[in-house]
């Protein structure tokens, strides 16, 4: 069967009614979604998911991290494997989109071929990565990273939320525990459709984004000690202020972003100050600056700036700091191949389409230790996600599915 023409789609409403079904279960309390990992939510996420696969003629197999792999059979038993998909799992205040997208997007390339009888020598996956997102389970992309061989299981099963229930107890509470060995699936390639999370496709009016590479992340977390005094009564040259010394140096993180452009960013997200009272000076506070770029040796010179720099205004304010690592990943380039079956695809379809740096982490980033692999992007209303008014539009989606479809037709290979 020739592919070359461009009537070959994906059905755009099923797909759309499929995030809107998906988006029912775990909603949030703002048209969004709230379905973090290994809840039970995310229980019930995954048997609408599993029965969804099922119905399109695919086998289910989990593994021991909870990875849900379901997949279409290919003409050759002996070719590798190409793998769609990301995560069903969302932020607190998550969108209908993050991750899902990619996870139904997958799905419904499944059903467009069945619908078409169109067979690949290689078989496809669809993939639903555990705990992408983070957010309960630290750090990011855990399961992907175990996978990988980025983390051990065990290191990963002993996370614990902030109730303190580890990882491994709540995936068997849910039922979700897979008999498979993480990381023994070998792939011949992957694709990840996902929306920007950011405002560029959009603003350029384009239809997708063609991922080239990730941007590699560090997060330093800095603790200033100074002294809790009385805000009234404490004349200013004898404070110790902490809270002053941290608005300093976030102001040196936008610098240093800032002087690092156009790719890098930096930004402080989380915040602790102590003892958090309005008449009271901050004696400590405690916050993570987040430093991002496509260049690894921008990002080190991010963070010897920061902790040189910084130590001169905790010094000039007589203020104690400390500098910790507590986590970050090196810059992805993605497999020129499979960023090629992506572009191809869009070129053909008559999408328009650029390269663009994914400023987020995905699981797309892990695995391409491990295999070839290529992420596509759609755009999202105002660039906004990890918000319950993240948004994107049924053309985008169909686009990105799209596209999708094509580059892994090119990767697997159509049989007649």
């Amino acid at each position: 069967m020739s592919l070359s023409g461009k009537n070959i789609r994906i059905n755009g409403e099923r797909l759309w009614d499929s995030l809107m079904d998906m988006a029912e279960i775990g909603p949030g309390v703002a048209g969004g979604n709230n379905r973090q990992t290994l809840t039970d939510d995310d229980a019930k996420g995954r048997e609408l998911f599993q029965k969804w696969c099922v119905s399109a003629g695919c086998s289910m197999g989990v593994d021991s991290m909870g990875n849900m792999f379901a997949t279409r059979p290919g003409a050759d038993p002996e070719a590798l494997p190409v793998y769609v998909g990301s995560h069903l799992d969302t932020q607190p205040t998550g969108g209908k989109y993050d991750g899902v997208l990619g996870v139904l997007g997958g799905l419904e390339l499944i059903r467009t071929l069945n619908d078409l009888n169109i067979k690949t020598k290689h078989p496809i996956v669809v993939t639903n990565w555990s705990n992408e997102e983070g957010t309960r389970f630290a750090p990011a992309m855990l399961s992907s990273g175990v996978f990988a061989g980025v983390h051990s299981e065990d290191w990963a099963k002993s996370r614990v939320d902030a109730n303190g229930k580890s990882f491994g107890d709540e995936l068997e509470r849910i039922g979700w525990v897979g008999d498979e060995i993480v990381g023994s699936r070998q792939m011949h390639a992957m694709f990840e459709l996902h929306i920007e999370q950011g405002p560029i496709l959009e603003a350029e009016k384009v239809d997708i984004g063609v991922v080239t590479h990730g941007q590699g992340l560090s997060w330093t977390q800095v603790t200033i000690v100074g002294k809790d005094a009385h805000t009234g009564s404490t004349p200013m040259h004898m404070r110790k202020n902490a809270g002053l010394g941290m608005a300093k140096i976030l102001a040196l993180v936008d610098a240093i972003a800032l002087d690092n452009g156009p790719h890098a960013v930096g930004a402080a997200g989380h915040i602790d100050v102590y003892p958090n009272s309005r008449n009271v000076i901050p004696g400590k506070v405690v916050f993570t600056v987040d430093f991002r770029s496509p260049d690894l040796s921008v990002i080190q010179n991010m963070e010897n700036r920061l902790k040189t720099e910084g130590q001169s205004v905790a010094d000039s304010l007589g203020l104690e700091i400390e500098f910790d690592k507590v986590g970050g990943f090196d810059p992805v380039t993605f497999d020129d191949h499979c960023v090629g079956a992506v572009r191809s695809a869009a070129e053909k379809l008559g999408y328009s389409h650029m390269d663009i740096i994914s400023g987020a982490g995905h699981d797309a980033c892990w695995i391409n230790r491990v295999a070839p692999t290529a992420m596509i992007m759609c755009p999202c209303v105002d660039g906004l996600s990890h918000n319950e008014a993240e948004e994107i539009t049924k053309d985008w989606a169909t686009a990105g599915a799209d596209v999708l479809l094509h580059a892994v037709l090119e990767t697997a290979v159509v049989v007649s």
